[in-house]
């Protein structure tokens, strides 16, 4: 027996490492040990530290966890994911921080990958070792390591850190999560890259409990069902054939938080897969797997780390078709919802009198300086500097628009005001507390993480600082399923609304926000572009395909469909800090 092995048999009784993996411990039938039942105390319910876990990882859970995750099953529904995501950028050495019974070591040695397994559990890591013979006489490199402490724990540095079984959820405090990712990234290589998974926690705080049981915990006749579940705290229940029944207290992590805080540690790429699909529906996958990459992109890389939406858009928006459409039918210099005294005014200067209603709000001087985030054509951005003498940013991510942005500065002589900078507003390539303003009309739909949007644009501002902008956004009691069409089209998942940014904001110390409703706004702009883009079909032959133009039209009978109906919302929003 490998002598590290052997001493942590011998420790079983006294380790208080972090664990990893979603498992269980304690038969009372085979273990005959003092660790026989689980200690949750008089009230489990308020069991939220991390180190208690083990108190629930008793020792015969551990030898039912291989019937609750069924190797097998797992395998053929896990497929090569998790290897070609390793092997695609050509990984050699790997660190399973959440090594458990030991499948996910196992598949990595068989799949020739140099392999050391660290585990918090004794019991489970003297469970991988004996399934590691067991699964083709594989002898695993086992170390005993608490996450907070990996470097102290385990040596050397890696290729891939591989953190699986929903194990991140056992760390309780945002400062044990904040240490163990900064621990992660320490170990890795400068372009190193970390693999975690964890439950739809979103799914299952917003909308209750559901499992397809498909591609984790695939063990037939087990289950595994949440007891207790609130915003601290996710106590599943997990039941045996034998009658056996367990506990876990778990954190509830829910998605962008997850991503967030691994950006934060300094994590440049971070790409987000449900059940293993890169695209999906918020609350449809069992399990979220998210690939953090270390490798620092210089800033002519920087398109290469736009997320799926934000690429989606970039591509439209640079089209030829886009381009034309917008400039010749949309209003020009102002690409966004117009604000309309009567219905059939041009969309052209209704379009301009949202810019104008947006600065009223404000004060605005020549000493100002204004982030236009999404900034399109500029032409808000030109109406600012031209009628106050500020300096404006405009970030966009069509360089196709951000030419044509640069050229209209340039010709009307106030290029010198304004800088037009291509990028993600995921990303904002700026320093902290830069801009008194942050104004946006009508991009952060175009996010599929609108939470790390609102951060961004909150680190950027000034203490003082104001955020105004418009979106299309979903009603806030708009119905599930409602606006399928329109989401289809923008190949979104889900659309704001004014309670998400007005929650979100309130969460990012913005002390006053409000809503200035002008939601049938919406449709009757819409609705007019619908009627331009009829009306002077002849002036877009042979610069806008009539494929464009058809489903164009398609896509704006949705959106006025939508409006009418009540399930789209559009307004101003302002918060101040």
């Amino acid at each position: 027996m490998p002598h590290e092995h052997w001493e942590l048999c011998m420790a079983r009784e006294n380790s208080a490492a972090v664990r990893g993996t979603d498992s269980v411990n304690a038969d009372p039938e085979s273990s005959g040990t003092s660790d026989v039942h689980q200690d949750f105390g008089e009230n489990p319910l308020e069991v939220r530290t991390t180190d208690h876990y083990t108190e629930e990882y008793v020792t015969g859970f551990v030898d039912k966890w291989d019937d609750l995750i069924d190797w097998k099953k797992r395998a053929e529904s896990e497929g090569n994911f998790f290897v070609d995501q390793l092997k695609e950028r050509g990984v050699r050495k790997v660190l399973d921080v959440a090594t458990g019974t030991g499948f996910h070591s196992v598949r990595l040695i068989e799949e020739g990958f140099e392999t050391v397994s660290a585990d918090g559990s004794p019991e489970m890591l003297a469970k991988a070792f004996e399934n590691g013979v067991k699964h083709g006489g594989h002898i695993l490199r086992v170390v005993n390591a608490d996450w907070r402490w990996l470097n102290r724990d385990v040596h050397g540095e890696y290729d891939a850190i591989v953190c699986l079984g929903n194990s991140f959820t056992h760390l309780f405090s945002e400062r044990d999560r904040r240490k163990a990712l900064a621990e992660f990234y320490a170990m890795l290589k400068h372009d190193g890259v970390l693999i975690l998974d964890q439950r739809n926690y979103d799914a299952i705080l917003d909308e209750g409990f559901s499992s397809k049981h498909t591609y984790y915990y695939a063990g037939d006749d087990v289950s595994a069902v949440p007891e207790h579940v609130d915003d601290g705290l996710a106590r599943f229940k997990y039941t045996f054939p034998d009658g056996s029944e367990y506990y876990l207290n778990m954190y509830p992590l829910r998605k962008n938080y997850v991503r967030r805080l691994m950006r934060e540690v300094g994590f440049q790429r971070i790409e987000t897969y449900g059940d293993f699909q890169e695209t999906y529906k918020e609350n449809e996958p069992d399990f979220f797997i998210h690939v953090a990459e270390k490798r620092y992109r210089p800033d002519e890389e920087l398109t290469e780390i736009y997320s799926t939406p934000v690429n989606v858009a970039r591509d439209y928006y640079n089209s030829e078709d886009a381009d034309n459409f917008y400039a010749i039918i949309w209003g020009g210099e102002d690409i966004h919802v117009g604000t309309y005294l009567t219905p059939d005014e041009e969309i052209a200067s209704a379009s301009r009198r949202t810019v104008e209603n947006m600065a009223a709000e404000l004060k605005i001087d020549a000493d100002t300086k204004i982030l236009d985030v999404g900034a399109g054509y500029g032409g808000s951005a030109r109406y600012l500097a031209k009628t106050y003498g500020c300096r404006v940013t405009c970030l966009n991510l069509s360089e196709v628009e951000n030419e044509r942005n640069r050229k209209m500065n340039s010709e009307q002589g106030i290029d010198d005001l304004i800088d037009v900078v291509d990028g993600s507003f995921e990303d904002l390539p700026f320093e902290d507390n830069s801009y008194d303003i942050v104004w946006s009309q009508d991009a952060f739909l175009h996010s599929g993480d609108r939470v790390r949007v609102l951060e961004e644009v909150v680190r950027v501002l000034r203490p003082s600082g104001t955020l105004i902008f418009t979106d299309p956004m979903a009603a806030d009691h708009c119905p599930a399923g409602a606006l399928e069409p329109i989401l289809a089209r923008l190949q979104l998942d889900t659309m704001g609304s004014p309670g998400f940014y007005r929650r979100e904001l309130y969460r990012l110390g913005m002390g006053n926000v409000e809503f200035r409703d002008q939601s049938e706004q919406l449709p009757r702009h819409y609705g007019r572009v619908r009627d331009e883009l009829e009306q002077r079909a002849s002036e877009l032959t042979g610069r806008v395909s009539v494929e464009y133009q058809e489903r164009m039209k398609a896509g704006l009978k949705n959106w006025v469909e939508g409006g009418h109906a009540g399930n789209l919302a559009w307004g101003i929003i302002i918060a101040r800090q």
